[in-house]
């Protein structure tokens, strides 16, 4: 039988193993609950449980990276996925206490198929924008053969997993709760963003790039979906992409061994090809994830998932 559903509900149904698409769960129970000051204990909720998520995550990689070698790739990969877990759980089980509800943001059941989609969409990005560098002369893109893979996955996995809890779980959700969605995208995005200035090679520029890249267009697939797993599959794959694959700097660092070896040409503004901080610094990247951002943030709100949470927001 010809299915009824149009096509964007065919192909989330899909991606999302039958879950759908929902508006994201803000918390309604116990240090949320409607009432005075629920904008304030929000707030408060919300820089609590990012420093207690950063913590964790962090320092359980740390400890395990330094009680293993540090010439064995894989132990490193084995320490940030750990991390990862913890920041992973750290943040289930602080929900789950605090605002006593289950974490839908992370459900298991659509966590194959979209995970799989983000990781396909962040390396389809970065892969268009190295071909719009090398087509246009920017770039300087030179293979290098194998190279372990241990260092750069890990990093792209960490950078995945904890950095979309604290920045789009943590900080958008709860800055929606308190203040609503456009604050809490442009506050996430900027935190984001400028939260990258301190980086070798950063400039103001970078920054901006980054939260307009990054900070709308992760925070997009959040409020599409109402889960994680596509931001954190595209922020995963489009760091390993950059930093593995084409070996170019990733936000200004290094990614450890790569395949190749990507590196602006001289003579060229830094604002075109990002320079020494790498291509996510540069104008390619800022207009296809913006407009990818922009695209997805477009769907939400067809949805009805920015407007109905602002007004459930309001009303509360």
């Amino acid at each position: 039988m010809h299915s009824t559903l149009p096509l964007p509900s065919r192909i989330s149904r899909v991606l999302t193993n039958g879950q759908g698409i929902h508006s994201i769960a803000l918390g309604e129970r116990r240090v949320l609950h409607p009432g005075r000051l629920r904008w304030l204990r929000a707030i408060a909720w919300a820089v609590a449980l990012f420093f207690l998520v950063a913590f964790t995550a962090f320092s359980t990689s740390e400890l395990l990276s330094g009680v293993w070698p540090k010439t064995a790739g894989y132990a490193r990969l084995v320490a940030n996925l750990i991390g990862a877990l913890v920041g992973l759980g750290i943040y289930g089980l602080a929900v789950r206490l605090a605002e006593n509800r289950a974490p839908s943001e992370l459900a298991l059941r659509p966590l194959l198929p979209e995970l799989t989609a983000g990781l396909l969409i962040g390396t389809a990005m970065f892969a268009a924008v190295m071909a719009i560098m090398a087509l246009f002369g920017l770039y300087q893109i030179r293979a290098l053969g194998a190279a372990p893979a241990w260092i750069a996955a890990g990093k792209a996995i960490q950078s995945g997993v904890v950095e979309e809890i604290m920045i789009r779980a943590v900080l958008l959700r709860l800055v929606w709760r308190a203040f609503g969605p456009w604050v809490a995208f442009a506050g996430s995005a900027a935190l984001f963003g400028f939260g990258h200035i301190a980086n070798p090679n950063a400039t103001v520029f970078a920054a901006v790039c980054i939260a307009l890249e990054a900070g709308i267009m992760l925070g997009a697939f959040y409020a599409l979906t109402g889960r994680l797993w596509v931001s954190i599959g595209t922020h995963a794959a489009w760091n390993f992409t950059q930093g593995y694959i084409f070996g170019a700097a990733v936000s200004g660092g290094d990614f450890g061994p790569a395949i190749a070896n990507s590196t602006a040409r001289a003579g060229y503004p830094e604002w075109l090809t990002g320079g020494s901080f790498g291509p996510e610094a540069s104008l390619p990247a800022l207009v296809i994830c913006f407009l990818v951002g922009v695209a997805v943030m477009w769907r939400a709100w067809r949805a009805g998932h920015l407007a109905r949470q602002f007004t459930h927001q309001a009303a509360g």
